[in-house]
């Protein structure tokens, strides 16, 4: 493989302009909950160098969503199963089939 299209396998193309090229950044992240407007510094995200395009970390922004989540920190509500119907105890009488 020469030089070239070992560069060229490394760049990631803007979606959007076809003409710049993504880079890794960590940028202020902002986001509304509810009415309140969150910042998260150091967010990590890829920026087209000519666009200005923003595609975020998936794995950050599933991270961000669970401690965002208004249900984080909270106890389940597990439902309980229905019992289960009682087993026979051991030395109990059958009952008897006719034959």
């Amino acid at each position: 493989m020469s030089d070239i299209e070992h560069i060229n396998s490394d760049i990631n193309l803007c979606t959007e302009c076809h003409a710049g090229i993504m880079q890794p950044r960590q940028i202020t992240y902002f986001t509304w909950l509810g009415e309140e407007l969150i910042t998260v510094p150091h967010f990590p995200a890829w920026i087209c160098d000519v666009c200005g395009k923003r595609e975020y970390d998936e794995k950050a922004i599933q991270w961000l969503n669970m401690l965002l989540d208004p249900n984080a920190g909270k106890p389940t509500n597990n439902k309980r199963r229905a019992p289960l119907p009682s087993r026979p105890q051991p030395g109990a009488s059958r009952p008897i089939q006719d034959s």
